[in-house]
């Protein structure tokens, strides 16, 4: 099953624009795989414009966000991966969403422990 993040991002990104209203995108500038400008990072975040006018190929995939930009008169292509994604919101009014911290792809199941399975402790009631 495809993840739901990048449908998501998508569909609030379309709702903020069509209401003339300035898409930002917080992302996790830690994540090994991001390409930012690091002179903007602060306390290992990024806080990123991704209005039309700001941008310039604006992409917005399943596993990618890539677009163009211009930071303090220098040209970049930016690279954000979906799962480093905090939050997309308008700028206006700070409606949006914001995600769940994630260290990767989701995995549904649990990470294993080290305790060996409780014995159930049932008794019969008569």
């Amino acid at each position: 099953m495809t993840p739901l993040k990048p449908y998501l991002i998508r569909s609030i990104y379309e709702w903020i624009i069509d209401n003339d209203l300035t898409p930002y995108l917080l992302v996790d500038a830690e994540n090994s795989r991001a390409i930012l400008p690091v002179q903007l990072i602060e306390d290992g975040k990024i806080l990123l414009n991704i209005r039309p006018e700001a941008t310039d190929a604006l992409s917005v995939g399943n596993e990618w966000i890539e677009f163009n930009a211009r930071f303090s008169g220098k040209p970049m292509h930016i690279v954000v991966p979906v799962v480093a994604v905090l939050a997309i919101y308008a700028k206006e009014n700070g409606k949006g969403m914001v995600f769940d911290h994630e260290d990767g792809e989701a995995d549904e199941t649990p990470p294993p422990t080290n305790k060996p399975p409780v014995k159930p402790n049932l008794r019969v009631v008569k």
